[in-house]
């Protein structure tokens, strides 16, 4: 996870390079299942969550990983931790793939969307935002 306020890119300008790159370079990894970007245009804060099939194979993030170099540091806080259980809800989502606002057409504008490390949810009207 990064904390902005010392570097040139913003939450709404890293929309771009996911867009533009990250999205498709990331899905092309072996072994990485699901890597989901997180932000908080308010407090410009930029982070991901990995979920890897083996603990040996989360190296080949580097392989593809611009962010440092468009940021401009290394992330301010980094943790690695085991995998107690997922569950899975009954969603109108058949897959993750696809959805955040930087993927969509005219996305929130910064402030729009509430919710830190604590929990609180939010959402668009959508309904297709994904909050954690």
């Amino acid at each position: 996870m990064w904390d902005l306020k010392k570097s040139e890119a913003t939450v709404e300008s890293l929309r771009d390079y996911l867009r533009d790159y990250a999205v498709d370079a990331y899905s092309t990894l072996d072994g990485m299942k699901l890597k989901a970007w997180f932000s908080n245009a308010e407090r410009q804060v930029w982070g991901a969550v990995y979920l890897w099939d083996r603990p040996d194979q989360m190296q080949s993030l580097f392989s593809v990983s611009k962010a440092i170099e468009i940021i401009g540091y290394p992330p301010t806080s980094v943790g690695a931790f085991a995998l107690e259980a997922i569950a899975e809800g009954n969603s109108v989502h058949e897959t993750l793939a696809g959805l955040g606002l930087a993927l969509e057409t005219g996305a929130a504008a910064p402030g729009e969307l509430a919710g830190d490390a604590a929990g609180d949810a939010a959402g668009d009207t959508a309904g297709d935002t994904v909050t954690a």
